[in-house]
């Protein structure tokens, strides 16, 4: 039997920029793990995190989590945008208890502000992890910064390659997330100017050609953000989590049966349980049963 782990940063109760963990049978309804204290804590960089996102890695059968090196209770968004850290945060563990001391690893470019929401995917044609963000950059010629995404690859999450601009849309772009299914490399960006989700997908990630799938449901819904896509084994079908950060809802899910019709359908409140904690920005990936059972033994669930 399948089970998710849900990494994230939460602002429940005041200034939570840390590392909180969930757990779930279904991928739709949580159970938040650990009480009053946070499971991961930078005490590097800006000693802050946010958008924890977490993978596991075959070969090194270790999982490693990124985060956003970022400390909100100092400085204004401004400068978080313009000046801000162009470092990850990076933890690594064998078994999603213990956990390694977090270390920096600057990727950002010269110039950029802050390394916003960083992720990563297993790239098949470089057979390593591509690893993008957002950073807001003003380029030599332009006016104005813009929020664009930028990648590199790495191996072992420790060296990482020169980094490059991988996306460069018309407006301003950030908090990405891909998956891979049928042949094609799916991404989900937000629109920072128009606040609105959009979706693409193509052949190959890095060097291929993008094309725009039309989701009602996206199109329609204003200030969504953060969002995380993933496989319901349960359902049979992909889910997509976003904060309705706007309304200030938290997440929300959307089910979709096959992503390359963009027809995603909002679930009903009662069709979810997104948990106790207000959970922020972060990732889900799929554990085994017993893994669960481990997660749940070592940190308790928060009642």
């Amino acid at each position: 039997m399948s089970a998710y782990l849900f990494t994230h940063f939460t602002e429940t109760k005041g200034d939570r920029e840390y590392v909180w963990f969930a757990v779930s049978r279904d991928g739709l309804h949580w159970k938040d793990l650990g009480n009053d204290e946070p499971l991961l804590a930078s005490k590097v960089g800006t000693k802050g995190v946010r958008d924890p996102f977490i993978v596991y890695d075959e070969k090194l059968k270790k999982y490693f989590i990124i985060a956003t090196d970022l400390l909100t209770t100092s400085g204004n968004w401004y400068n978080f945008s313009h000046k801000g850290s162009r470092s990850l945060v990076v933890w690594e563990s064998e078994d999603l208890i213990n956990w390694s001391e977090e270390r920096l690893v600057e990727v950002g470019i010269d110039g950029a502000g802050c390394v916003w929401a960083p992720e990563a995917i297993f790239c098949k044609e470089k057979d390593a992890w591509f690893v993008f963000f957002a950073s807001c950059v003003r380029e030599k010629g332009q006016l104005h910064h813009k929020q664009r995404i930028y990648g590199t690859f790495t191996k072992d999450f420790k060296e990482f390659s020169p980094t490059f601009k991988f996306i460069d849309a018309k407006t301003d772009v950030i908090d990405t997330n891909i998956v891979w299914d049928n042949g094609y490399y799916y991404r989900f960006s937000k629109d920072e100017t128009n606040k609105k989700i959009t979706i693409e997908r193509s052949t190959a990630l890095v060097d291929g050609n993008w094309e725009t799938i039309h989701s009602e449901v996206f199109a329609e819904f204003f200030g969504l953000e953060g969002p995380e896509t993933y496989y319901l084994d349960d359902m049979q079908k992909w889910c997509l989590i976003a904060d309705q950060y706007h309304t200030h809802k938290g997440y929300t899910p959307f089910i979709c049966d096959d992503l390359s019709t963009g027809n995603f359908v909002q679930l009903n409140e009662d069709q979810f349980d997104m948990g106790k904690r207000k959970k922020r920005h972060g990732g889900v990936i799929k554990i085994t049963d017993e893994k669960y059972e481990k997660l749940i033994e070592a940190f308790g669930i928060d009642d």
